[in-house]
């Protein structure tokens, strides 16, 4: 059914229906978008079906037989149109995301935006290199690896940073010659909606980007069982990536899985401790909707209370509002839905004896979906807020005697996604950091890496790597062309 339904979000216009094979497509039935900062509807957008995810799959197979012949230097250089399409695009990204997930404006405009860009000039100029990493000998033979597209690349991402965590995904499974069929978060659709737009007039071809709108359950579930899928990458919550993997299994469909954390963050003695505390406050960025979060802060004994005092203190001095206010350091929840899971963790943490030393519960001063950066402490063993992924501002603190011990309690956990350390023992670091169990454990620093390092978890939060050759390895067939020497003549 072509149309194309718009609704106008902060001034920006934006497509409310589903692109597929560079047409836009509506649904007969709609879902409602609500917006966190006030829970106001933003728009009413298109719901598939398995009908339109089929549509969009077939769409996606013909435009990848072509996208994937195309030379490597001219997919790269429509990657880098892109890059140049989102840059130019920077403020209507970020107002548009801003009012659809409650994430602040000035980290869209000043990093999450720009980094969308980058996504894709970072794996357009890593295809350019491949050529050069493929050759090798043995025996006398002559070995060449190529990295062939494998087809059709299915992106489910979530609601927390939708275009950034997506465009991870998008940019290399496009550099590495497939197709995208791409469903966004129904609790933050939008700009994928915008991006759709952005691809096709850097000259995308048709169908090789595809958005379909949708509830994860319908439209989610019939992607990632969709035969014609050959890669899934999902990020969310454990629960849903076992069924996505189930779904997978069936097909025997490669997947790459980014779920839950429950970060550790150690603090030691011979820490800088101001360091510390600005990193162990800055976990209540995003209200805690950050699956990389170090929530569970461990600190050594011998500056425990005095580091949870001050804790207190710069906590008390984090502003929280509208995120489209420039002096804003948190915003609200996602929605309704998820403040009621929030607040029942914290509900049961009070039951069960726990004792927060900051917030403790709503923000009854500003209403709605706004929930008060919390520090608990005093959990019993096994508590919920120790093992749960609460994707909140909720934080925990325990002490530790040495180092044995924080280790111990760093890795009692179902989760493996990062762990973070502060230190000034350098031979400390190394000791502790080989012996956690995480995708990426930060030493004093937070949230740095290179696009080019491997990027995934371990235990409960998730399946496989990606960054830099990681993502060409997942999204591409890699094939060994083994030949052997001219015999001449």
């Amino acid at each position: 059914m072509p149309t194309d339904e718009r609704a106008v979000v902060e001034g920006v216009e934006v497509s409310t229906d589903h692109l597929i094979g560079g047409r836009r497509l509506g649904s007969p039935t709609r879902f409602t978008d609500v917006s966190p900062i006030d829970e106001q509807v933003i728009a009413e957008v298109g719901r598939a079906d398995a009908a339109t995810v089929d549509a969009a799959v077939v769409a996606a197979h013909r435009a990848a037989a072509d996208w994937g012949r195309t030379p490597p230097k001219d997919r790269a250089a429509v990657l880098h149109r892109i890059a140049d399409g989102v840059e130019a695009r920077i403020d209507d990204l970020s107002v548009v995301e801003t009012r659809d997930n409650g994430s602040l404006l000035r980290s869209h405009r000043n990093s999450v935006m720009p980094r969308v860009a980058r996504n894709f000039r970072f794996f357009a100029d890593k295809l350019l290199e491949l050529d050069d990493a493929g050759g090798m000998t043995f025996n006398g033979n002559d070995e060449r690896v190529t990295w062939d597209p494998s087809g059709v690349t299915a992106v489910i991402g979530p609601w927390n940073a939708p275009l950034m965590l997506a465009t991870w995904r998008i940019a290399p499974a496009l550099a590495a010659g497939n197709a995208v069929v791409h469903k966004p978060p129904e609790w933050a659709p939008l700009t994928a909606s915008l991006l759709g737009d952005i691809a096709l007039e850097a000259g995308l071809p048709a169908g090789a980007y595809n958005v379909v709108q949708g509830i994860g359950e319908e439209a989610g579930a019939a992607l990632v069982a969709h035969p014609g899928v050959t890669r899934i990458a999902f990020t969310g919550s454990v629960q849903t990536g076992r069924l996505v993997a189930a779904a997978a299994a069936a097909n025997l469909t490669p997947t790459s899985l980014e779920l839950g954390g429950k970060s550790p963050f150690l603090i030691f003695a011979d820490a800088d401790p101001d360091a510390a505390l600005r990193q162990a406050v800055g976990q209540f960025d995003n209200a805690g909707q950050v699956c990389l979060a170090g929530t569970r802060l461990l600190i050594e004994t011998s500056i425990y209370d005095d580091f949870l005092e001050r804790f207190v203190d710069a906590t008390g001095r984090v502003v929280q509002g509208d995120p489209r206010d420039e002096t804003t350091d948190i915003g609200p929840l996602i929605s309704r839905e998820h403040f009621e899971r929030v607040d029942g963790f914290v509900r049961a943490g009070h039951a069960e004896g726990a004792n927060a030393l900051v917030g403790g519960g709503p923000n009854d001063d500003l209403g709605g979906l706004y929930y008060r950066p919390t520090l608990f402490v005093d959990m019993p063993e096994g508590s919920p807020l120790l093992t749960r992924e609460i994707f909140g501002p909720v934080l925990t603190a325990q002490p530790f005697r040495d180092e044995a011990e924080a280790i111990t309690l760093a890795n009692r956990t179902d989760y493996g996604l990062a762990a973070t350390v502060y230190t000034g023992d350098e031979a400390r670091a190394r000791r502790v950091g080989e012996q956690l169990v995480a995708g990426t454990v930060w030493v004093n620093c937070f949230f740095v890496r290179d696009l080019d390092a491997p990027f995934g978890g371990s235990r409960n939060s998730g399946i496989g790597r990606e960054g830099g050759r990681w993502s060409f390895d997942f999204y591409a067939d890699v094939k060994n062309v083994v030949t052997a020497p001219s015999s001449g003549g």
